[in-house]
């Protein structure tokens, strides 16, 4: 495996890219990824890779333009050095929520970034947790779409032992989007389900935020793939604590944090907060409240599979 494997990373998430290889038990393959001085990227692969089996690791998170033109132009360089097989590892899709016409004369970005990944030279996309599963379908090439519940179920048995054990704890979708991976969760550890049903009378007017299922005296677990500004999700906690939900935990795959959204978390009703690291957070953020969920050993362990022609899907049965 490892004189055929190479794996590669940007600059958006290195510290992922650097658990990841250690995983594998391979060594980071060599290559430059900087700026010209008027802003263009310039890649350059430092070692052989003809006939190699490539995954370049990068996620499309802020700035995204600037790392989205990093993974397309590192996927070509290795197109251009005669790599036997070019896999993107993209653990946040990013312009993942333009997956569809809303408005008129508007983009489907979605599918135009899944156009570009494969014009690049890519012939397969190992992603997590996409936020609209009708993306797979936006690639002409083969997409192996992890799911982070593989690292959540293990971080809701640690952190939330006695409240599953007693039946006290109840699993919460933020929105009706979210109402099928909430039940699945709440099957699997057996305990019960809420959903925030979030309505707006009119344009500007406060969302209304209803909560159907019973959270009275129980600890709750909004489960989410995105979280933004967190205002959504604020307001969805402090429904919950005003229906009386002894407290209230909070498990995103994706840590997008829009300027301020830390601040607003670590102000608010919730107890704790928990991501992955398929978006590394800004460098001095601190957060008593924050919980880091290491998704190394989920894409590892995919990409191994991938390289050694086994199944990817045994992972989540």
């Amino acid at each position: 495996m490892r004189n055929s494997i190479k794996i590669f990373s940007g600059n958006s998430n290195p510290e992922l890219s650097r658990k990841i290889v250690k995983y594998l038990g391979v060594k980071q393959g060599k290559i430059l990824v900087s700026r010209f001085k008027d802003g263009e990227t310039r890649v350059q692969i430092l070692q052989n890779t003809r006939g190699k089996d490539v995954f370049i690791i990068q996620s499309i998170c802020g700035p995204a333009n600037d790392n989205l033109m990093e993974l397309l132009i590192m996927i070509d360089a290795a197109k251009r050095a005669s790599a036997r097989r070019i896999t993107a590892v993209i653990p946040y899709y990013g312009y993942a929520r333009q997956d569809k016409k809303k408005e008129p004369r508007v983009p489907i970005t979605a599918k135009l970034v899944a156009d570009l990944i494969t014009k690049a030279g890519a012939h397969r996309v190992i992603t997590l947790d996409l936020h609209a599963a009708q993306i797979q379908g936006f690639f002409d090439i083969p997409v192996d779409n992890l799911y982070a519940r593989y690292v959540f179920d293990q971080y809701i048995r640690q952190n939330f032992k006695d409240p599953i054990r007693q039946k006290k704890l109840v699993i919460v979708s933020p929105d009706a989007g979210g109402v099928e991976r909430a039940r699945s969760y709440a099957s699997r550890h057996k305990v019960a389900m809420a959903i925030i049903d979030k309505r707006r009378a009119e344009a500007n007017m406060a969302k209304a935020m209803h909560v159907i299922g019973d959270v009275r005296d129980r600890e709750s677990v909004i489960l989410d793939d995105i979280v933004d500004t967190g205002n959504t999700t604020i307001e969805a906690a402090t429904a919950l604590i005003n229906n009386g939900a002894k407290s209230v935990h909070c498990i995103f795959t994706h840590g997008v944090l829009s300027e301020g959204a830390i601040e607003k978390l670590e102000n608010s009703c919730i107890k704790t907060f928990a991501f992955t690291n398929s978006i590394p957070l800004k460098s001095g953020i601190k957060s008593r409240k924050l919980r880091t969920i290491c998704i190394s050993g989920l894409i590892g362990e995919a990409i191994r599979r991938v390289h050694m022609e086994q199944s990817v899907n045994v992972l989540f049965k």
